[in-house]
């Protein structure tokens, strides 16, 4: 039996049994063995030389977007609209066979945006390539799930369940659990506060399921069966997500109004050019990239060339931004003045720990070398030799 029937076999067997005091700890475990075989599904097979076909490109820019939607739901289009690069957009499906990247130029930053080909249900199990599609958003700061106004809400939830069965998880943070794994001492199940999802039983049954027998595990937050096993996995990715649905121009104006009052959701028309400057101020915000301007002793600053961080990329803090111009000038920073926002008085001493925000103007005042020394008849000491034996002997005089 393949890995597939195997999971569907014990899906089939989930839906059957009902849900109750008594059972919670059976569905514990068939939900581990699921997260198992699915881990097992996305790993190469065995005496395989390389990974295969994918659609990987070069990062590129200070951010990436993927877009990602069922066929025909307007992504080449969309991609053509914000990056002007050409991608084949036609009245049929699977038009888009590969992955097309196009570069975005907002606010000084460049964001690189990949047209995906459309995923179908059953993409998590390699169906239509689906799982080259979800490995390349796995590299994305952010995904545009892009809809389809005019067709039901299920494809949302198609799509999300896809995503979230390869270890995507979708708007969500990681969970407040601790865990680690130990040589001897066997398990420690320790809470800072009431659970009411997990148990220690629970908890046991899942780690033997693994066949983790000494791990340290401490709870700090009233976490589900299902954050535990992706903190025991650990190989969940946690990545921000924008609903576009697009197509409003099919729709009546209260479906529209509905569809634009849902949670980190953004309506546009391709068609029309209807609402593109708000999803990309959307996008920005989403990834969080914050703009910092270098200004030299005595000059103007330069608003040309911004210095761009991200959280997601490293930091946003002054040592962060040393880091990118140089990661030898974090050595010679004596302090550093800022002025914007993240300051208090302009302009604002700062260490290496402050956090930047967007638009900051950073001047960095590096150590002045010493001399060694002194000057002149100041000199604490000569440039001869130390030893006397060391000192080069004058010729002798001639008689």
């Amino acid at each position: 039996m393949g890995i597939i029937e195997r999971i569907k076999e014990i899906e089939a067997e989930m839906a059957r049994t009902q849900k109750n005091k008594a059972t919670e700890y059976h569905l514990g475990q068939l939900k581990a063995k699921i997260a198992k075989l699915r881990t097992q599904l996305l790993e190469p097979p065995k005496g395989s030389s390389g990974g295969g076909e994918g659609f990987e490109v070069t990062k590129f820019g200070h951010g990436r977007v993927a877009l990602i939607g069922f066929p025909s739901v307007g992504k080449s289009t969309l991609l053509t609209m914000l990056t002007g690069t050409h991608s084949e957009a036609a009245s049929y499906e699977f038009t888009t066979l590969t992955c097309i990247p196009g570069i975005i130029h907002y606010n000084d930053t460049k964001i690189q945006l990949l047209d995906l080909p459309g995923i179908i249900e059953g993409a998590s199990e390699g169906k239509g390539r689906g799982r080259q599609v979800i490995a390349v958003s796995k590299s994305s700061d952010l995904v545009l799930m892009v809809l389809d106004a005019s067709k039901s809400e299920g494809h949302r939830q198609i799509l999300t369940k896809e995503l979230e069965a390869v270890g995507l998880r979708l708007n969500k943070r990681p969970p407040q659990i601790y865990f680690k794994r130990k040589k001897t001492g066997g398990i420690s199940f320790n809470s800072t506060v009431p659970l009411t999802h997990v148990d220690e039983k629970l908890c046991y049954q899942i780690l033997h399921e693994y066949k983790i027998h000494n791990a340290e595990v401490l709870f700090r937050e009233d976490a589900t069966v299902d954050e535990l096993i992706d903190v025991i996995e650990g190989n969940r990715k946690y990545i921000k997500c924008i609903y576009v649905y697009n197509k409003i121009d099919v729709i009546g104006i209260d479906d529209v109004d509905k569809l634009a009052r849902q949670p980190n959701s953004v309506v546009i028309s391709c068609n029309l050019q209807l609402n593109l400057d708000r999803l990309l101020a959307k996008m920005w915000d989403e990834m969080g990239l914050v703009r910092g301007y270098t200004k030299p002793q005595g000059q103007q600053p330069d608003f040309s060339d911004p210095v761009v961080l991200s959280a997601d990329r490293g930091g946003c803090t002054v040592e962060d931004f040393c880091n990118h111009i140089h990661r030898s000038l974090i050595k010679d920073v004596k302090y550093v003045l800022v002025w914007g926002t993240s300051a208090r008085h302009y302009p604002q001493h700062c260490g290496l720990g402050h956090v930047l925000q967007d638009e900051d103007v950073v001047q960095i005042v590096k150590k002045k070398e010493k001399e060694e020394g002194g000057r002149g008849r100041f000199k604490s000491h000569s440039t001869a030799p130390a030893r006397i034996s060391d000192r080069e002997k004058k010729a002798p005089l001639k008689t």
